[in-house]
């Protein structure tokens, strides 16, 4: 199963095929749906929308995907990288900006660990620990130092300590295998860390502390959760985004509450979820569309617990609402539904609360981007 950082290793993947009695096939496909501009959904068109996950090829041998704004990657259980969607300032990796609607693979490595698709950057770690970008540079948001754009991966300095990356508009966050916490690109609001707002084209640490475990780059303000399980954002509070009780802008981390129970966060346009060690899922900001799952409208600058239930695994907060996965596998979704990026195959029909998608048990992790959604399912064959 894929830990809170949204990472999956091999080793995880053969704990989840053996977990129980399992002695049969563990496939994993890949499903998208929502707005199909670009190709962003990878189902070979740039017109047809989707308003229920669609399978992308027949490939099972998916393990990790990202939806970002306007394009998606996605890795192989081989460590083969592939992307498609828009390709604008080359953030697909191909060595070109020619957009694609199917799956296209980045290079001919098999070394690829975790990839994360932000606005027009996206960013992806090695299995040997070393930091690779490529897509637009205009704010230094690819860490090689300056402000060119580049249409195929480039390493981010020499170092081989990278453990996960995120990225968001304009801005990369990395945490490394040492605990330390890094950001660079667009500085504006304090979005960095850095008690300033300054602009960095090269990576910079957020402080001195290595304590850091998991870290989350929204648009304009990111969010971190430390080892000792307390909870930390910056930037711009507008709408509550932070959950710091108002809509104050902060440059540096302040912690969110005084609670030492938070496993993953995940940080949006103007809202945040989060998910605690007991299984209770939390979301703060605006609350527009219903984005938020509390069954209204309201715009919240605290954290506030969507529903009851102690069973959440893992939550993805995109543009315009949430995609989550419980522990029993089945997937849900609220907030703004246009395209039908809620998958409920009832398009343009926004939910204030968490519906399921479908009917399966499978899934493993979901991906909310700008106007699309894509999961991981496992499937499984034989006994």
């Amino acid at each position: 199963m894929p830990n809170f950082s949204g990472k999956w290793t091999l080793t995880e993947q053969a704990q989840g095929a053996a977990a129980g009695t399992w002695t049969g096939i563990t496939q994993y496909e890949l499903y998208t749906w929502g707005e199909s501009a670009n190709g962003r959904l990878g189902l070979n068109s740039t017109v047809i929308d989707r308003s229920s996950p669609t399978q992308v090829g027949a490939l099972t041998d998916w393990y990790q995907v990202t939806a970002g704004t306007s394009h998606t990657g996605a890795i192989k259980t081989d460590g083969t990288l592939w992307s498609w969607g828009s390709n604008s300032n080359g953030k697909l990796g191909q060595n070109n900006t020619i957009a694609r609607s199917s799956p296209v693979q980045v290079g001919a490595l098999t070394t690829w660990s975790q990839v994360s698709a932000g606005g027009s950057e996206t960013a992806a770690v090695k299995t040997d620990g070393t930091l690779w970008t490529w897509g637009r540079s205009n704010w230094g948001q690819l860490g090689q130092n300056d402000t060119i754009d580049r249409s195929s991966p480039v390493q981010v300095g020499a170092l081989a300590t990278w453990y996960q990356v995120d990225t968001g508009e304009n801005i990369v966050a990395a945490v490394k295998t040492d605990g330390t916490l890094w950001t660079w690109g667009e500085g504006g609001n304090g979005r960095l860390g850095h008690n300033n707002t300054t602009g960095r084209s090269s990576p910079v640490q957020v402080g001195s502390l290595t304590t850091w475990s998991q870290v989350s780059g929204g648009q304009v303000a990111c969010a971190a959760i430390k080892t000792d399980g307390t909870l930390w954002t910056w930037g711009y509070g507008s709408y509550g985004r932070l959950g710091l009780n108002n809509t104050t802008t902060f440059s540096s981390p302040v912690q969110v509450g005084s609670l030492t129970t938070w496993s993953q966060v995940s940080a949006s346009d103007k809202h945040t979820a989060a998910i605690k060690t007991d299984g209770t899922l939390w979301t703060w900001g605006l609350g527009g569309n219903g984005r938020l799952g509390h069954d209204n409208i309201i715009t919240l600058s605290s954290p506030v617990q969507v529903g009851a239930l102690t069973t959440w695994s893992q939550v993805s907060a995109g543009s315009n609402g949430i995609a989550a996965v419980k522990t029993d596998g089945t997937l849900w979704t609220w907030g703004n539904d246009g395209s039908g990026r809620l998958g409920l195959n009832q398009p343009d029909t926004d939910m204030s609360s968490p519906v399921q998608v479908g009917a399966l048990t499978t899934w493993w992790k979901a991906s909310a981007g700008g106007a699309h959604t894509a999961a991981i399912n496992e499937a499984r064959t034989g006994m």
